[in-house]
């Protein structure tokens, strides 16, 4: 169950992005270079010493070190930045279609910044960044498998009912291609992506290139269920009674194993966004403009990132927990539907 909300809660974080970041992802700030996280807090001490409830973070002012020189922030006690909950802040249009300007959480000042998750490089909010990387790391993985689940079901389904020759010719495609180091043959087929390509064109390549993989595995698993399905009573009832193929497929036997389709669906995305972050990682994935998890993590592999700037690997937790959320509930799927096999183990 647990899950479940996290897979639901990372996809609606992925769809509101513009709602719920902060700020605009790609504005920066020159003063803000490498900014340090800074605590939210929401109690505050009034001008008569008394206590009241306002949410706001301390102020940071930048210092550079007179040995060193280097720009270091530390805490500027006679400075607040008071936040306001929907409050206005860069304008944006949600899902490209309703023009708007309010955010979950935004300054009073809009003058003003704060970095709940710091700042890199350029001085732009990490969270920001974080939030709309959500949209593009865990959507590739939904239509990535989403891609991969119609090859698997076309070409497993003409496997498992078919048998014969058509069985032969497309597990030997399948062991083909799964005789293939995995890792090798994405970097050889990204790197084969024209440089100059847009941010959509080489997110839709890159997609097809985690499919081309993918689907051998889901095509395994439907030709295992129709072999065990083909020879069941109602699909033969439904063979003599003068059904289609197409009818006997999709009305009899893809609902009888829909709830394993499901469980090997939902444990197939972890494996295309540690993909996706990989290639992304590596430089052969999505590139800048486009924001993902493997974009940002890009940014931290230099060994200042390490020693000053620690929370540029935030987005590494962000793909743990979207991971580990995606097997639990992959898990759980699996002996929701195959209770047999949870009682064996």
């Amino acid at each position: 169950m647990m899950g479940a909300i996290v897979v639901l809660s990372l996809y609606l974080i992925g769809a509101f992005a513009e709602f719920l970041a902060p700020f605009d992802p790609n504005a920066s700030s020159s003063k803000d270079i490498y900014h340090p996280p800074q605590m939210l807090r929401l109690i505050d001490r009034d001008d008569d010493g008394g206590w009241r409830l306002r949410l706001h973070v301390e102020g940071m002012k930048a210092q550079r070190d007179k040995f060193t020189l280097e720009t270091t922030f530390v805490p500027d006690s006679g400075k607040k930045i008071y936040l306001s909950i929907f409050g206005k802040g860069d304008p944006y249009a949600l899902w490209g279609l309703i023009p708007m300007e309010r955010h979950l959480l935004a300054p009073v000042n809009q003058e003003e910044h704060f970095y709940l998750l710091g700042a890199d490089r350029l001085g732009r909010d990490m969270l920001s960044r974080i939030i709309h990387g959500t949209r593009v790391s865990m959507s590739i993985g939904l239509i990535g498998v989403g891609m991969s689940l119609m090859l698997g079901l076309i070409l497993g389904g003409l496997s498992g009912y078919y048998g014969g020759v058509i069985d032969m010719v497309v597990q030997r495609v399948v062991e083909l291609i799964l005789s293939l180091p995995t890792i090798p043959l994405w970097l050889g087929l990204s790197a084969a992506l024209p440089q100059s390509w847009s941010p959509p064109q080489r997110y839709f390549a890159i997609t097809v290139i985690l499919s081309l993989v993918a689907w051998t595995e889901l095509a395994r698993v439907v030709r295992g269920r129709f072999l065990a399905l083909r020879n069941e009573d109602f699909v033969i009832s439904a063979r003599l009674d003068g059904g289609s193929t197409t009818r006997i497929i999709f009305r009899h036997m893809m609902p009888s194993m829909m709830s394993h389709i499901i469980a090997s669906v939902t444990l197939a995305i972890p494996v295309m966004i540690i993909a996706e972050t990989s290639l992304s990682f590596l430089g052969l994935g999505l590139m800048p403009p486009t924001i993902s998890w493997g974009v940002l993590l890009k940014e931290a592999q230099n060994i200042r990132s390490i020693a000053q700037a620690p929370w540029l690997f935030a987005p590494g937790a962000a793909v743990c927990l979207a991971v580990l959320s995606l097997n639990f509930l992959g898990d759980g799927l699996r002996d929701a539907a195959d209770p047999y096999a949870q009682d064996s183990r």
